[in-house]
């Protein structure tokens, strides 16, 4: 413990130092302009006071600088020069902030400072629209707690908050906060229409219309639609002709009406509908097993042989794609595709009960649904007509030559929905200031239900070709074609297969109280503290079956109860068989799990001039335990984990013949009693035959993670500004005590180890963007080149620490696998507005002009033969055209 407080008061102690050596410099003393408060937030920034930004990162309107919080602001000019129209993409140009696609864009999830969100756990980053936290997902694969499709139009700012922020905000999070501030209604009548082409066919028109229908009632409505083709060519014709396309709507409407002068009442209704095509890893190395005479001496024949037959059927789809291009995929589905529906109301409430108090009420209401049919792994395998195996046998495939089958998709529940959530909140808000204004304060009480709309889940096959799911048409042709034992040779097995049924309902109840003042101690000097209590309770019914499809036939399905720890198999140690292949409810089991803790932040804030602020602050975060009804059996619901950490930082503002902000922060977290992902396999005689592989999630280990952020913009001269974000980070795994094995599936096979870094945690990420307007004549127009360059630096992944996945990497030189490589991309957009002093605005951009390629995710299954990886989008271009009215 003494070594740890030491390293950290000594990292601490170093990076203020580095802060102070940076605020020597004379330059960022320049000018103490007085800035004023803007009604709502809504001020944007100027070339003349780059730093005239306003933001809401402590729930009212204060300017950016005076935010004691390391932070990212993009308004909507810039976001669209950069094409930022997915959580994606928001995560290239964010220094410390990271995005997990391997749902696709439509079920991403944010990673902030190296806290990340494993599969079904709660949102280690809270995305908040209008001040609402986003719909709650709770399927057996990522959906909600995100900003999904249409999230990133007619916006007044993203904000990207970084650290703990669960004493102002509804659910505690560990990572950090992505606010989204849509524009609200004016009283002008104003609006545009906007059209979009580009490469790979891209469709997109956006309108938004801002009406006043009286003095007291002002109203704002828009929508964007987009349609592109995708990157990902599937060339394995089965299935749509491409992945990773873009295909949905969103429209909003908002409306404020003015009761009284000081009553407020402020309604938005939003609604999304995506209908992708969803997104599949291509595979990228197979391992497939060494004949006997050949096999090197340090592979045990026992795990030479667990590669047979699927790292052979690996080796095969390579091969098939070889030639075809660097967007070559393979799909083993039909029906695949993905499809999400969303809706949610807002309404706040706002009462200015006096000069010193505000009521502010809060209340919304979404349902989420979403439906998703998706190849996990990339694997399209095709049983050849023979197969080897590596002692010299030769296993004549017939009748079941040509079938198709994947490793493992995800398919929804039949007849239903990968996930399918409603979420209430409702937020009572008290701010107020003492009368001398050096009291700031705020307190207030959160409520969050979120409640299912039916049975949700999934029905997913696992390495066994079917020709309809929902209805378990599938063959179980390895079954079919291992071979008995005949002495002296054993028995020859090709493996099983099998479909899971997971048809799950859960309850998540959140509570919490809150308060946090400022307080002024002298003109320069202010003392903020803030106190939270949550409590969480969740609450699973899941019904979950395994249906084999044993001999005689190996097309009869079984369903088979998968959880030994129900009441049916007590005393007993045959798997309970359900009476028909619809009564998944004699299956049936409840989890619960309750968790609350205590959360706070306090730190001081010093301004020794005007445009310099120092601050120093210590913050606890907390992200609640919850259930897994989708994790193996046996293994019950997580527990809670906790995060402290300690920051110091500057903002600082410069003005003058040269203009900008330098602001620099450095941080130290511990993180104790994390939530991690980890893998299971059957491997146990006595568990139902071919059940799938699993994930659950355990809490293990303890893990400390410091880093520096820089964020800086600077215009040296009239027309040509600079802005520049840089975050390292250094992130360890110090402890990690394996969890003991869960029945039917023994131990897990994929946990990291101690000493690795966390996953989703690049050590050096960097984002520099120029801008340079021409200086043109008015009458022209105003013309501005742009362009940004962002690099992500590489990235620990995961690992398969297993004593057999550790081997095989090493014998087959595939340790690299466990990261996701550096990559660097190179964008650059012009814009015209006011063209010939017109309504019209033009703009072009291409995103990756160098067309590079990279990847973003992998899946590491080298005891199954093969490691598929996620691409990364290639080059993207476009032209949009706007006509603006009533400005």
């Amino acid at each position: 413990m003494q070594k740890c407080v030491a390293a950290r008061a000594t990292f601490l102690a170093s990076a203020a130092t580095a802060v102070g050596l940076v605020l020597a410099s004379p330059a960022f003393a320049q000018g103490q302009q007085q800035q004023q408060n803007a009604p709502d937030g809504q001020a944007a920034s100027t070339e003349e006071d780059s730093d005239e930004i306003f933001v809401t990162a402590r729930r009212v309107s204060e300017l950016a600088q005076d935010v004691p919080i390391s932070m990212t602001v993009f308004n909507q000019e810039q976001l669209d020069n950069r094409n930022v129209f997915s959580a994606k993409d928001l995560a290239i140009y964010t220094p410390s902030l990271s995005a997990n696609i391997r749902f696709g864009n439509d079920a991403s999830s944010f990673s902030i400072r190296g806290f990340y969100q494993e599969l079904r756990t709660g949102a280690s980053v809270g995305t908040y629209f209008a001040d609402v936290v986003a719909p709650r997902g709770g399927g057996s694969t990522q959906s909600g707690d995100g900003a999904g499709p249409g999230s990133f139009f007619d916006l007044q700012n993203v904000q990207i908050l970084k650290g703990p922020q669960g004493t102002l905000f509804g659910r505690n999070t560990t990572g950090g906060a992505v606010l989204l501030v849509p524009r609200k209604p004016t009283d002008q009548f104003e609006g545009y229409v906007e059209g979009s082409l580009g490469n790979y066919d891209m469709r997109r028109v956006q309108a938004v219309l801002n009406f006043p229908i009286a003095p007291a009632f002002r109203v704002r409505a828009g929508f964007d639609w987009q349609k592109r083709d995708g990157y990902l060519k599937n060339i394995s014709g089965i299935g749509p002709k491409d992945f990773a396309n873009v295909d949905y709507i969103a429209g909003r409407v908002s409306a404020v009406v003015d009761v009284t002068p000081e009553f407020e009442n402020y309604t938005i209704f939003s609604y999304t509908k995506s209908k992708p095509n969803g997104s599949v890893p291509k595979m990228t190395d197979c391992i497939a097993p060494f004949p006997d005479s050949t096999r090197p001496s340090n592979l045990p024949a026992a795990l030479n042989n667990v590669l047979f037959p699927l790292g052979v059927l690996s080796c095969q789809q390579m091969a098939r794609e070889a030639g075809q291009g660097w967007n070559a995929v393979s799909n083993s589905l039909p029906n695949a595709s993905q499809h999400l529906e969303q809706w949610q109301v807002i309404n706040t409430t706002t009462w200015e009960a006096s000069d010193n108090l505000t009521i502010k009420n809060i209340v919304s209401y979404s349902q989420l649904r979403h439906r998703q049919h998706v190849d996990l792994f990339g694997t399209n395998w095709i049983v050849p007509a023979t197969l080897t195996h590596p002692d010299g046998r030769v296993v004549n495939t017939a009748p079941y030559t040509g079938l198709n089958f994947g490793f493992v998709s995800a398919e929804s529940v039949p007849n239903g929905y990968s996930n399918e959530q409603s979420t209430f909140t409702e937020e009572l808000q008290f701010q107020g200031h003492s009368s001398d204004g050096k009291l700031v304060w705020q307190a207030g009480a959160y409520f969050e239900l979120s409640k299912p709309l039916s049975i949700y889940g999934a029905q997913n096959p696992s390495g066994i070709p079917c020709s309809d799911t929902a209805n378990l048409v599938c063959t179980n042709w390895r079954a079919a074609l291992s071979l008995p034992a005949n002495p002296p040779v054993p028995a020859l097995s090709l493996g099983n297969g099998s479909v899971g049924y997971q048809g799950v309902q859960t309850k998540f109840r959140d509570v919490g109280l809150y308060a946090q003042a400022s307080y002024d101690l002298t003109e320069q000097l202010k003392l903020t503290a803030g106190f939270r209590y949550t409590w969480d309770r969740t609450t699973s019914i899941a019904d979950k079956v395994s249906y084999t499809f044993p001999s005689p036939t190996f097309t009869t399905p079984v369903g088979i109860c998968t959880n030994p720890l129900l009441p049916q198999y007590i005393g007993t140690t045959l798997p309970h068989v359900i009476s028909s292949l619809t009564a998944t409810a004699e299956c049936r089991e409840f989890q619960e799990q309750k968790s609350k803790a205590p959360t706070w932040t306090i730190g001081l804030d010093y301004k020794p001039i005007e445009d310099i602020m120092l601050y120093a602050k210590w913050s606890r975060g907390y992200r609640q335990g919850a259930t897994q009804p989708f994790g193996p059996d046996g293994l019950g619901p997580f527990k809670q984990e906790k995060v402290d950490t300690y920051e110091i930082g500057a903002k600082t503002s410069f003005r003058g013949a040269v203009s900008g902000t330098f602001n620099i922060s450095a941080f130290y977290n511990d993180f104790t009693n994390q939530q991690i992902n980890a893998g299971y396999t059957n491997v146990l005689s006595t568990a139902p035959p071919g059940l799938a592989p699993n994930a659950g999630i355990v809490n293990v280990g303890k893990s400390r993670i410091y880093g520096l952020e820089i964020e800086a913009a600077i215009t040296p001269f009239k027309g040509f500004t600079i802005q520049a974000g840089y975050a390292y980070l250094n992130s360890k795994i110090q402890e990690l005590a394996l969890p003991p094995a869960v029945a039917n599936f023994g131990a897990p096979s994929n946990l990291a180890n101690a000493g690795d870094p966390l996953p989703f945690t690049p050590k050096h990420k960097l984002s520099l963007n120029a801008n340079y307007t021409l200086p043109l004549d008015e009458s022209i127009g105003k013309v501005t080149l742009g362009t940004t360059f962002s690099y992500n630096g590489k990235m620990f992944y995961q690992r398969g620490s297993s004593s057999s996945a550790a081997l095989l990497l090493s014998i087959f030189n595939l340790n690299e696998a466990t990261s996701i490589p550096s990559y660097g991309l190179w964008d650059i957009n012009l814009t015209w507005e006011k063209i010939a002093r017109s309504n019209f605005d033009a703009s072009f951009f291409i995103t990756n002009i160098t067309n590079k390629h990279y990847f973003v995710a992998r899946n590491l299954q080298v005891t199954s033969g093969f490691i598929s990886r996620y691409l990364g989008e290639p080059r993207i271009m476009g032209a949009r055209l706007r006509y603006s009215f009533g400005e």
